[in-house]
């Protein structure tokens, strides 16, 4: 499709961002095509889901390879679909330092705190929900971010806040901030796709 913004996105578990975004592109005919969904492991609910929307999926499986040959295998898939951009949708494998520098300022993360809070090696899902109780801080949110060596790290591109209520618990902070990754997300894409950000080698 002449235009469109040529997006992989990379999965490990239930699939629901992806699914959340895919919708939202149809639904408002965005300039966004998704040429790929990837996963680290067989058997994923975001397998299902993809092949359900019509997505073309692959499978490479991370523990059977080591770290340069994953990298190297990534990045064939990635341009072999002509991705331009790539989305960490609940990718849980650790991405070789090789494809951090091939993709960068082309691969994009979603955490869910306010980064540089709460965030680094070990920090995802509940964890980061438990930290932010037990700190009792009053607000939280999510950051969409470029991907680059050092963890949680990479430019910040965009922030959604959320108070933190007093009976809030990990699971449910979780719940109240599923809706703003999407948004986050949706909107560093759609910004990617029109021009706004930039992408390098497109």
């Amino acid at each position: 499709m002449p235009g469109r913004l040529r997006v992989a996105i990379l999965v490990s578990g239930e699939g629901t961002t992806l699914e959340g975004l895919v919708t939202r592109w149809k639904a408002t005919d965005a300039p966004i095509e998704v040429v790929l969904v990837l996963a680290d492991r067989p058997g994923i609910g975001a397998l299902d889901r993809a092949r359900r929307l019509a997505l073309p999926v692959e499978l490479v499986a991370r523990r059977s390879l080591a770290p340069a040959e994953f990298a190297r295998v990534l990045t064939d898939r990635l341009r072999a679909h002509g991705a331009e951009l790539v989305i960490l949708a609940g990718f849980l494998s650790i991405l070789p330092p090789s494809w951090v520098e091939t993709w960068k300022g082309r691969a994009l993360n979603v955490h869910p705190s306010l980064l540089p809070r709460y965030g680094g090696k070990g920090m995802h899902g509940a964890k980061v929900h438990a930290a932010v109780l037990a700190a009792g801080e009053r607000e939280t949110g999510v950051t969409v971010h470029l991907v680059t060596g050092d963890v949680d790290a990479g430019p910040t591109l965009e922030q959604r806040r959320m108070p933190v209520e007093a009976q809030d618990t990990p699971e449910t902070l979780r719940a109240r901030l599923a809706p703003l990754e999407l948004e986050a997300l949706d909107s560093v894409v759609r910004r990617f796709a029109q021009g706004d950000l930039p992408l390098p080698y497109r």
